[in-house]
């Protein structure tokens, strides 16, 4: 593993979020002719004015140089409807171990086919699953918490399982279930092990094969790493738990590169910045790597290879909102998210999309 767990907080407090500001669907269904691109963008520079563009029109706002690092990992259909001592309940499938075992949430059924948190546990407790598999409960992931538990499959191909009877993790803001693609990037790349994310890159999702042509064109460069992502929490924001990436020897070359060349590096989403940051030393170079991270990202730690980050809007008291402020600044982001209430921005992970950047004149 990598880095380190931080006791720091997000120093913005970001109010709670109206309901008419969560995005329930996703941007092609809000209306005739949109796509996933017809989302907005808005831009916090470390230092100037913020401002509020349509996503399509990125191009034009990066330069010739700069490189977008960009998570390939696909997301699972990592919900599984099941039953614990004669009660229905839904498993959500976070991250494999390395023996076997799945880390996984419980969730009581609830309206509309959404869920609702409970206690996990308890030890030694068996989930009866689709397909005549079980689920024996074993241990909290961490000591002290008890909504991730370690739990050992009665088989050795879960994937399998959540391809034949799974579907995607869906939060109760959300109007409706959605297909597996709506939570596909165009990014995304199939394991050859069947791993993958538990819940979507999402910062990817607004980009669509047009849009990356465009880029392209414009000289941005693309540099892909892999981190499967695992079930957040919703209810209470903890910090993040180890996950598993890879940063290939090709990304490490190309941020490093660029970054001699004067390109900016920016991150898509919080868990490419995890990832790559995971792969940096204190000397600012990026090397191929790979395995488990638990570094946590925040202000005290700071960033030695992103240069700018786009994310989607986070909820208030979000762990990610550290990061946020470790990349461009605390007063970036609090002008943000006002401009983002002020501008009716949409959160969560069919919203519009958040691109903060370092100022320069500092570094």
């Amino acid at each position: 593993m990598s880095g380190a767990r931080g006791s720091e907080k997000p120093s913005v407090y970001i109010r709670d979020i109206p309901p008419e500001l969560v995005a329930r669907v996703p941007a092609e269904q809000r209306g005739p002719g949109l796509g996933r691109d017809s989302v907005r963008l808005l831009v916090s520079p470390g230092a100037g004015a913020v401002s509020l563009h349509a996503f399509r029109e990125l191009p034009g706002l990066l330069r010739a140089g700069d490189v977008l690092v960009v998570n390939t990992s696909a997301t699972l259909p990592a919900a599984l409807d099941s039953r614990l001592g004669g009660e229905d309940v839904v498993v959500h499938f976070s991250t494999r171990g390395e023996d076997r075992r799945w880390a996984v949430e419980l969730r009581d059924r609830a309206v509309r086919g959404t869920t609702r948190p409970r206690a996990g546990g308890p030890a030694g407790a068996v989930v009866e699953l689709p397909g005549g598999r079980t689920l024996a409960l074993e241990e909290p992931l961490a000591a002290g918490a008890d909504r991730l538990w370690w739990a050992r499959p009665s088989w050795d191909d879960v994937p399998a399982l959540l391809r034949a009877y799974g579907r995607p993790i869906r939060y109760a803001y959300t109007e409706r279930d959605q297909p597996l693609s709506a939570y596909q990037t165009v990014f995304a790349v199939p394991a050859a092990d069947g791993a993958g994310s538990a819940e979507m890159p999402s910062a990817g999702r607004p980009f669509t094969a047009g849009l990356v042509a465009a880029l392209v064109s414009r000289g941005v460069q693309f540099a892909p790493l892999t981190l499967h992502t695992g079930v957040a929490s919703q209810e209470a924001h903890e910090p993040p738990y180890p996950e598993r990436y890879a940063v290939p020897g090709t990304t490490a070359w190309l941020v490093n590169a660029a970054r001699a060349a004067g390109g900016r590096v920016i991150a898509v989403g919080t868990t490419a910045v995890r990832a790559l940051e995971s792969a940096t030393g204190p000397d600012g170079v990026v090397r191929a790597a790979g395995g488990w991270t638990d570094l946590v990202v925040t202000p005290g730690r700071g960033v030695r290879a992103v240069d700018g980050l786009l994310t989607g809007l986070h909820e208030p008291g979000a762990s990610h909102l550290m990061m946020l402020e470790a990349v461009a600044g605390a007063e970036a982001v609090r002008r943000g998210y006002a401009a983002a209430r002020a501008g009716l921005c949409l959160w969560h992970e069919f919203g519009d999309v958040h691109l903060l950047l370092k100022d320069e004149k500092r570094y």
